[in-house]
């Protein structure tokens, strides 16, 4: 007899019934890829919030290839239980098992659900894992959307690993309304690896140019927020340019940086260094330079002039600081955005040895 692999997750959900309230943490659990017929168990775990008992009268899993265990005596008022599903993993390609809990004089069951991926070899992420995200170890500590065009959804990954000796069930916190995030599997055993997902809706970003917000990885739901478990996220939504004509094109502003790598060389002992680059229009019509923005902490741009007119020229001064530079998890780097429709955006590079 092949031996089952347990997964484990709380649940969110909720359900009410006279004065019966089945309550728990999260409703669906990923079990991520799942060996050809090496069966799979995901475990709910559930309490009963109300006053009264609380009788389970039946689970009806979506399938024949699902069985559940779950309890078949009352459960008191404030006990916690636990339901069962195993799928016997016979198909290759992935799975969604809906499970229907029949409690009560409840009108409506409860729905749980255990997704996943059947393949014949499990393959895991064989690169390092030089990160630290609070007590979980990941291939990266921040993630940057690059030249993302309004209604597309580009997404990121981060390969986890659990190096602790009891099972993690990770969840990302603090997302903002544009951002998506998802752990496969929902739990982790000691050693193993997990992939998190974060994918952007860049239908629901505000502005062009750069969006910045911190996420936070948490090793189970309800996890504190600290410095150590957050994951910076940035995200340049590039300025929507129909297309031009020929004469359009002779005609519109023309950018032209002096440098778009700016070598300050080092510090030297100094608290700050910085450079000037030249800005110029060398174009027939109005330069606008409608967004200057920074990527990383220890930066600050000025700029005289945000408005050039043909053959005009503006100077641009870059200051780094030291302090702010040793928390930075990403190279230095000032964001341009423009309406020249051949540079709308413009990234310069600030090399400096710390």
């Amino acid at each position: 007899m092949k031996k089952n692999i347990i997964i484990t997750a709380m649940l969110l959900a909720s359900a009410t019934a006279g004065a019966q309230h089945l309550q728990a943490v999260r409703d669906k659990v990923d079990c991520g890829n799942v060996i050809y017929e090496h069966p799979v168990t995901a475990r709910f775990e559930l309490q009963n919030k109300g006053g009264g008992q609380l009788q389970i009268s039946m689970v009806k899993p979506s399938c024949g290839c699902t069985s559940v265990e779950y309890p078949k005596t009352p459960i008191a008022a404030g006990d916690k239980f636990s339901i069962t599903a195993t799928y016997d993993a016979r198909q290759l390609g992935h799975f969604f098992k809906d499970l229907a809990v029949y409690y009560n004089d409840a009108k409506k069951p409860l729905y749980l659900s255990m997704t996943g991926v059947v393949v014949e070899e499990a393959i895991d992420y064989k690169g390092d894992f030089p990160f630290m995200i609070g007590n979980i170890q990941a291939d990266v500590n921040n993630i940057e959307f690059d030249d993302v065009n309004r209604g597309e959804c580009p997404l990121k990954r981060i390969n986890i690993r659990n190096n602790g000796n009891t099972a993690i069930s990770p969840v990302v916190m603090h997302l903002p309304n544009y951002l998506l995030a998802t752990v496969s599997p929902s739990t982790i055993a000691p050693g193993r690896q997990g992939v998190v997902t974060i994918t952007l809706d860049s239908r629901k970003l505000r502005d062009f140019g750069l969006t910045q917000t911190n996420v936070f990885l948490g090793a189970f739901p309800g996890d504190k927020v600290s410095h150590a478990k957050e994951i910076p996220v940035s995200a340049v939504l590039l300025p929507a340019f129909t297309e031009l004509t020929e004469t359009e094109i002779a005609n519109a502003p023309q950018l032209r940086l002096s440098t778009e790598n700016l070598d300050l060389g080092s510090f030297d002992g100094k608290k700050k260094r910085s450079g000037v680059i030249t800005v110029e229009n060398v174009g027939r019509s109005t330069l606008n330079i409608s967004s200057l923005q920074m990527f990383t902490s220890g930066l600050s741009v000025k700029l005289n002039k945000t408005t050039l007119q043909p053959n005009e020229t503006a100077t641009m001064k870059i200051t780094v600081e030291a302090k702010g530079l040793k928390t930075a998890r990403s190279k230095p780097r000032v964001l341009m955005i423009t309406n020249d429709p051949m540079k709308s955006k413009v990234v310069i590079n600030v090399d400096i040895k710390k």
